[in-house]
């Protein structure tokens, strides 16, 4: 069954209630990272008047397509408005060289952008990705999320088209399936954003293989479409109680 969330509490939305804007933070590799795993939710949130705050750690760009690059930026913002995002901050680590640094040197933006923002519900890439970028990301996010950051009251780790499921041994088990069939279509244009990036069918990073995998996962919960989260921290303060 899909456990709680914050994240299904957009049902209360739904029924026309008013619901407290909340600060989101989203940590990503790489452009396109930040919406192949959450854009469907991140749409959500931006729908409720969340504060959504993306973080692209690595520029993306160099390693493939030279000092030229491919545009990048102008494909974050396009990406970014098109689910609603009000703020990018793109960090411009080398892409794949993350590996190459002290792991520190990545913990301190992630660190200070958790202490400027005082999110309440992060979303970070899954450390178990066939992606070194992805690993050495997770375990930094981590560490900027711990719980000496109070405000932090959810972690939840996503996985990512064509790296989460190439990895070996297989070990993201989602536990948490969050209704994504108001927004699919806002996150495949979002995606459609990103004209370097999207593959034909029947890649995993085409627009209809990522309608197939939402799709998919929303059939095991019995939903339309969905995405998918791992747990990796959640605090209920206050006498809260799981839903």
């Amino acid at each position: 069954m899909a456990n709680d969330l914050e994240l299904r509490q957009p049902r209360r939305w739904r029924q026309g209630r008013a619901m407290a804007s909340r600060r989101v933070l989203v940590i990503a590799a790489h452009p396109d990272d930040e919406l192949l795993g959450c854009g469907g939710t991140v749409a959500l949130h931006a729908k409720a008047g969340d504060e959504v705050t993306s973080v692209i750690v690595c520029e993306g760009e160099s390693l493939r397509y030279g000092l030229q690059g491919v545009g990048q930026t102008e494909h974050i913002r396009r990406a970014a408005a098109a689910l609603g995002v009000c703020d990018v901050r793109p960090l411009g680590f080398a892409d794949q060289r993350l590996d190459t640094l002290p792991l520190t040197e990545v913990i301190s933006p992630l660190e200070a952008l958790v202490k400027e923002l005082q999110p309440r519900i992060v979303y970070c890439q899954w450390g178990g990705d066939i992606n070194r970028d992805h690993q050495v990301l997770f375990q930094a996010a981590l560490v900027a999320t711990r719980p000496t950051a109070g405000w932090v009251r959810a972690v939840y780790a996503f996985d990512t088209a064509s790296s989460t499921e190439w990895a070996y041994p297989r070990t993201f088990t989602a536990d948490t399936w969050v209704d994504i069939s108001a927004t699919l279509d806002i996150k495949l244009a979002a995606m459609a954003c990103y004209t370097s990036e999207v593959r034909p069918y029947p890649h995993p990073r085409s627009l209809d293989a990522l309608r197939h995998r939402a799709l998919a996962w929303g059939n095991q919960q019995c939903l339309e479409a969905a995405e998918v989260f791992m747990t990796v921290r959640r605090t209920l303060q206050h006498g809260e109680t799981p839903v």
